[in-house]
């Protein structure tokens, strides 16, 4: 067999491994985040959020197809379909790897000895192998996500730059220019990283083509290769459509032609004008224009799959996200409108105050037979301003945020300094060293590390002296600790693999290396500078920079072919190359699967679905359900969308309500849920007409119905709104002062309030809105309020912050996973201050509706899950507690015996540890003494262990998390007092001891 054909078959054999390996270890059904969303737009053919991936859900719909009509199979297929791109990655991955190292290994033309092919391909599996395991790329690779296939992109155009490399000067070899193109193309598709592997794949065409290197040429490649880059991503992505846009405008507002009558017109003329163009350059003998011709052609092929955003936008789905039936609304799903965009070059401080107000050119949106204005672009100038600003963002606790991660008092301002020192600390460090540690180095644990502590989130090595060095406490690591299965140690065996590559690959072939390491470099420290993260970032962002990983799995390859150089130094080559390869594949491969094959295996995880599940159950026959971020809103969209689940449940995500093609949508019924009850007609919410609408006091007392609020603020009438500064006239807010008169036999007849509550139903809802200003969100909330007449069951997702109810809080009751609005007195509002519970419907939903996840059986828990269960434990806590004031014990019990059923035995994390005072209590009170008594021995040990850790961390003078040990303090004591109500004062005593010494240690 020929070296060809032994690197294709090993290269299969790699991504056969891979692929299993995800197929084994994938999520069964729907997961956290967006996969949720992808899934059920994918399966039905529906538009995503911006700016959108319609090939990747292309081609997840083909994959959807192997459930053969099975819809809880559906999202199964389609998490396979990303382990399917993953494998063929890793055997991208291969065939590049073991193309760089024959160039150096052996010359072009001879035949390989067969210790140097087992040197290469030996390079090729370590490498490969390397990749497939490491922590970022396994974690996308078994979910239905877009980072799979945008890898799979990745590797295909590093991979086919290199065949282009070997065959540059024979005939027709340009092709391979040409194939690149068109998956640059097809990647704007899936996502916009592959893009970011241009300026090393201009550094490869010019080293190959040049006669002569300098540093000149190298500079000019460079920034040829950024300009390329640009035209792609500004260029073709955006100004082609924005000058069709504005094409369209003239034909439509100037001629009194219809919509897309000058898009269509643009279109024919580039088609045209490409066409031409490769005609002329072809006839008057122009290579370089034809082949630059020929590629943006197929650039623009590829980018075409987004024609399926604009024809399935067209047919009104179900899933829908910004409507781009028109070439502006287009212009702003591509451009992301809806996210707003960081500062790069020059912009404020968090602290700059905003001093101007500059506005630009119109916004247009499509009205009923001309394109309409729809307010203005504008930018805000600052008092203070700074380039290339780090720090810049006040929006939610951002400000928090920088002064914790920078150590700055409440009133003390920010420097350029400070600006360069958050660059560093966060943006470079923690959001990108840390997680390039995490895949070769080792990680501590997968808990978020939202501010800069070191007991959780960080990289670890598996030395102890390194890692009690670097943080502290490692001789009092808590049991739960070392058994986590995201604890991974690598001991930097990968991370000295990679760093023998480099030096190989820089020593034997510079500029390959070179090539390598701008691929490193603009796939991820770029990436941070463009990304310029503001902090408390929702999740862990490491998914992002998968393809600077990518680059050093190429050099933990090459580290093969670098400790093989060594060997031979002082053995014979039939001795150094296995050895060689034997070990590397124990250094990285062996090692990294063996660690990270808990934690990543999800194929017994079915708490994202399940937790939907319950959120729709807590819900009474078409209900309203408002829900504020992704993980309420995606996996609910899924449940609904693919498997058909209470579809009646009317799905309402506060954070997209402020957008007016949302409450279009809103309007209208989907599937089995009737349109919501919104009156407003749709130019009074169109974009730039009421988006925000600032409060001015006008001095009234008393409390104003909201109908006529409404009304107020959706009023065209002159007299009814304000002037401001730039000459408009807007309506405003002129109380928060609220009431909702209730009609109570609609009330009573509609079901709204339980019969033993029924002469508790008031004639008047007051409340007091406590924002400065209103935006569509709650205008539209508002009209939902005064409209739906108690038709409809009423619920907020009982995870949306309080500041997202509309000020309804005191109306709210639990009903499991959900509150739902009833119009009740206030003085029955629980026991001890807690939120009223309808233990009818609760205790039924625990008992009979809900599905666990399989929360206790699953070895690993992810961040995400670990937060839904401390929700879980509040929905059992709650209903036990309402309950129990209503003198219903047995009840009680069945619920917390449930809980302790179906609650994970292991505690890993002390904010979970923290709930348990409250069930153990009332285990005691309910007469569950043993099993209470059990509960609190177990988490005295556990709390025990986990503040001497803190406090031989505080040893070292290394930071330590403040909130965690006073959290488990407090922890301790409540357990004391649980014990105490059951007459269990030996380990009330026990509790206290603990409690008594740490407090001294940590507080004095």
């Amino acid at each position: 067999m020929n070296d060809q054909k032994i690197n294709n078959l090993i290269g299969w054999v790699c991504a056969t491994i891979a692929t299993l390996t995800y197929a084994m270890t994938m999520e069964p059904t729907t997961s956290w985040w967006d996969p949720g969303e992808f899934i059920a737009a994918a399966y039905r053919m529906q538009i995503v959020h911006q700016p959108g991936a319609p090939l990747f859900l292309m081609l997840q719909n083909v994959f959807s197809n192997l459930a053969f009509g099975n819809p809880e199979r559906i999202a199964y297929w389609m998490n396979f379909g990303s382990a399917v791109s993953s494998g063929l990655t890793i055997l991208f991955l291969f065939w590049t790897i073991t193309a760089l190292v024959r160039k150096i290994v052996y010359k072009a033309g001879d035949m390989p000895t067969p210790w140097q092919t087992l040197q290469v391909m030996g390079a090729g599996v370590v490498g490969a192998l390397a990749y497939a395991y490491s922590d970022t790329f396994w974690f996308s690779a078994v979910e239905s996500e877009v980072y799979a296939m945008s890898s799979l992109c990745t590797a295909v155009v590093f991979w086919a730059i290199l065949k282009w490399d070997a065959r540059a000067d024979q005939p027709g070899a340009d092709r391979w220019l040409v194939f690149i193109a068109y998956i640059m193309g097809l990647s704007i598709g899936v996502h916009l990283l592959n893009l970011l592997t241009i300026p090393a794949l201009a550094l490869v065409v010019y080293f190959r083509r040049a006669s002569c290197v300098t540093a000149a040429g190298l500079t000019k490649t460079l920034l040829i290769g950024c300009a390329i880059l640009a035209v792609i991503l500004w260029g073709v992505i955006q100004y082609l459509v924005k000058t069709a846009a504005y094409i369209d405008l003239f034909f439509v507002n100037s001629l009194g032609l219809g919509f897309g009558s000058g898009a269509m017109v643009f279109a024919l003329l580039l088609v045209s004008t490409l066409v031409y163009g490769v005609w002329f350059s072809t006839r008057r003998a122009k290579p370089i224009l034809n082949l630059v011709l020929v590629c943006l052609s197929f650039v623009i092929f590829g980018y075409g799959s987004f024609a399926m955003v604009l024809i399935r936008a067209a047919a009104n789905p179900s899933l829908n996200n910004s409507h781009p039936e028109d070439a502006f609304s287009f212009l702003w799903y591509l451009n992301r409108g809806q996210f707003g965009s960081e500062p790069l070059l020059r912009g404020p401080y968090f602290d700059s105050k905003i001093v101007d107000v500059q506005y630009g050119s119109p916004n247009y949106r499509k009205g009923h037979d001309r394109y309409e204005q729809a307010g203005r672009g504008f930018d805000y100038s600052f008092d203070r301003t700074t380039l290339f600003p780090r720090i810049y963002s006040n929006r939610d606790n951002h400000e928090l945020g920088y002064r914790v991660w920078l150590g700055l008092g409440q009133n003390e301002r920010p420097t350029f300094k400070d600006n360069l020192k958050f660059l560093n600390i966060y943006q470079l460090n923690h959001m990108y060293w840390r997680y390039f540690m995490w895949n070769f180095a080792g990680r501590q644990n997968d808990r978020e590390a939202r501010f800069a502590n070191y007991t959780d989130g960080n990289w670890i090595s598996g030395i102890k002296p390194i890692d009690q060095w670097r943080l502290g406490g490692q001789d009092r690591l808590p049991a739960a600790e070392r058994s986590s299965a995201s604890r991974n140690t690598f001991y930097f065996l990968p991370l000295l693999l990679g760093i023998i590559g480099m030096v190989w690959h820089l020593r034997r072939r510079r500029r390959d290396a070179l090539v390598v390491a701008l691929l490193f470099f603009f796939t991820g420290v770029a990436i941070v500078l463009y990304l310029n993260q503001s902090p408390l970032q929702p999740r862990e962002r490491d998914y992002a920079y998968a393809g600077s990983f990518y680059a050093f799995a190429i050099w933990i390859g090459l580290g093969v072919a670098g400790m093989t150089g060594f060997l031979q130094r002082r053995l014979q080559q039939r001795v150094a190359v296995p050895i060689a390869v034997i070990s590397a594949l124990f250094m990285a491969p062996a090692l990294m699967g063996t660690q990270g094959w808990d934690d990543h295996d999800r194929s017994q995880r079915y708490m994202a679905r399940d937790m939907a599940r319950n959120y729709l159950e807590s819900c009474a026959p078409n209900a309203i359900l408002f829900t504020y971020v992704d993980n309420e809103t995606f996996p609910l969209w899924y449940l609904q969308e693919v498997e058909g689940v209470r579809t009646d449940v009317r799905v309402v995500n506060l954070s997209l309500l402020g957008m007016d093609w949302q409450i279009r949508q809103m309007k209208k019924p989907i599937n089995t849920s009737a349109a919501l009850p919104i009156k407003m007609e749709d130019h009074q919410f169109a974009k730039g007409t009421r988006d925000v609408l600032h409060y001015h006091d006008y001095g009234i007392q008393d409390s104003v119905e909201l109908e006529k609020i409404l009304a107020l603020l959706l009023s065209d009438n002159p007299s009814d709104q304000l002037e401001y500064a730039d000459g408009a006239r807007r309506n405003f807010l002129p109380t928060k002062r609220f009431k909702l008169s209730v009609d109570t036999e609609q009330v009573l007849r509609n079901g709204v309030v339980p019969e033993k509550w029924h002469q508790d139903i008031v004639d008047t809802m007051e409340w007091t809105y406590t924002r400065d200003y209103l935006t569509l969100t709650q205008l539209a909330v508002m009209d939902v309020l005064v409209h739906n007449q108690w038709e409809r069951p009423i619920y907020f997702a009982a995870s949306v912050p309080a500041t997202e109810r509309f000020g309804l809080e005191a109306y709210l009751v639990s009903e499991g996973y959900t509150l739902r609005l009833m119009p009740l007195k206030a003085h029955i509002k629980g026991t001890d201050g807690r939120r009223l519970v309808n233990t009818d419907a609760t205790y039924g939903n625990i008992l009979e509706k809900y599905t666990w996840g399989n929360m206790n059986g699953v070895k690993h828990l992810d961040p995400t899950s670990i937060g839904m269960i401390g929700e879980t434990m509040k929905v059992f806590s709650d209903t036990a507690e309402m309950l129990i004031a209503e003198n219903r014990r047995d009840a009680a019990k069945d619920v917390l015996n449930k809980a302790l059923q179906v609650l994970p035995v292991e505690i890993h994390q002390v904010d979970l540890a923290a709930r348990y005072p409250v069930l153990t209590r009332q285990l005691y009170e309910v007469g569950e003494t043993h099993t209470a008594s059990a509960l609190v021995e177990r988490n005295i040990v556990f709390l025990d262990e986990q503040l001497a850790y803190h406090a031989a961390i505080a040893e070292t003078k290394a930071q330590v998390d403040g909130l965690a040990i006073r959290d488990s303090i407090l922890a301790l004591q409540e357990f004391a007092n649980a014990a105490e109500i059951g007459g269990q004062l030996k380990l009330r005593d026990r509790a206290l001891t603990v409690f008594d010494r740490y407090r001294s240690i940590f507080f004095g």
